[in-house]
């Protein structure tokens, strides 16, 4: 493994500060992946970025969880699936929606379950989901901005799986207690 190094505001590249900064008033503290990512300044700022954009779409807090951690746990992010349930437990995200999509599971309200559905064949599929997919998911009550909306979470969380599988970025202590393996490697 790669050793990537943990900045802080004193060992991070000087266009990178402020963007700890950013992190620090979002989050109240620099969470590892923002720490690692700040070895390049234009890699976090897109990050924080799409953070923000991905917020601000036409998607609610619970089906924003449902696209972060299908991506995440598809992806078998070891980092990303931890902070993201703190992120939907702090936003009082229904545990047991939580829970099914820490575990891979299928989700028992219909339309999050086809939000999942449609998710995971953008990223099992890159992109390439036949149109009887794409209908499926619009009649599931979603939107063309929706479809659309699903492939910008997609740009975020590769930026930030990726990141954390090359780096094998520690999980934060406040996400310690969210801590996830894959099913098979938990299996084991």
């Amino acid at each position: 493994m790669t050793d990537f190094t943990l900045h802080t505001q004193d060992t991070a590249p000087e266009t990178s500060k402020p963007l700890l900064d950013n992190s620090l008033k979002a989050f109240g503290m620099v969470p590892n992946l923002h720490a690692v990512m700040a070895e390049s300044p234009e890699h976090l700022e897109a990050y924080q970025k799409l953070h923000e954009l991905f917020q601000k779409t036409s998607l609610t807090p619970a089906q924003q969880t449902v696209v972060w951690l299908t991506i995440n746990v598809e992806h078998a992010c070891h980092y990303c699936v931890p902070a993201h349930t703190a992120i939907a437990h702090m936003q009082k995200i229904n545990a047991g929606v939580i829970d099914a999509l820490r575990e891979g599971a299928p989700l028992e309200d219909e339309k999050l379950e086809a939000l999942r559905q449609f998710t995971l064949k953008v990223v099992r599929q890159r992109g390439v989901v036949a149109d009887q997919d794409v209908e499926r998911f619009l009649n599931a009550g979603y939107s063309r901005r929706q479809v659309l909306d699903v492939i910008l979470g997609v740009a975020q969380k590769v930026m930030s799986n990726y990141v954390n599988h090359l780096a094998d970025t520690p999980v934060d202590a406040p996400f310690q207690k969210f801590a996830w393996a894959p099913a098979a490697a938990a299996a084991e």
